[in-house]
């Protein structure tokens, strides 16, 4: 697969954002809704420089073709709750296959904690399929995103309890589904 594609996932993102989604906290037995509005931008070459000093990650040749964007968020939940946040990313192709890439999902802040952070990715292009993987402290959370045209979005979050070292995910203690449509 060339990285032509996965570049496209990446402009087809670009612009502005509505999202509708539910979360099932399983521990909890609780069901929330929240409305999130988001800014995605490309990201410049000096914040992708600022990404990978941050998480101390060595400087890949051609780091002005690297995929990655900027993005600002505000969150509302059903109970007035509101959370805003802004951060940089960045994908760090390591592997290639025929219809997919894998590697490196670098961001200078993380959602669950507040510091820079490396995860994985993988990138379907049959399914038009972002799915990244983020070991966090206490989970690890499965996020999803396929790209059903330039205008939506599907959002699929899986977080589980970490297990110990050489146990398979099996514990979800969060569920989130979303519905992304670019506002124009």
């Amino acid at each position: 697969m060339s990285t032509s594609e996965f570049q496209q996932f990446f402009d087809d993102c670009v612009g502005n954002w509505s999202t509708e989604r539910t979360y099932h906290y399983l521990t909890q037995q609780e069901v929330e809704r929240s409305h999130t509005k988001f800014v995605i931008e490309p990201i410049t070459e000096s914040l992708k420089l600022k990404v990978l000093a941050d998480n101390a990650f060595s400087v890949p040749p051609h780091v002005d073709s690297l995929p990655g964007y900027h993005l600002k968020f505000e969150t509302v939940s059903e109970k007035g709750e509101k959370v805003s946040q802004q951060l940089n990313m960045l994908f760090v192709t390591q592997e290639q296959e025929s219809n997919s890439l894998q590697g490196k999902y670098l961001r200078d802040r993380a959602y669950e904690e507040e510091r820079p952070i490396i995860a994985d990715f993988r990138f379907d292009n049959t399914k038009r399929e972002l799915l990244m993987t983020t070991n966090y402290t206490r989970v690890i959370a499965v996020d999803s995103i396929t790209m059903i045209n330039p205008s939506l979005r599907i959002r699929r979050i899986l977080t589980y309890r970490r297990p110990t070292e050489g146990e398979a995910l099996s514990d979800v203690v969060l569920v989130g589904f979303g519905v992304e449509q670019k506002v124009i």
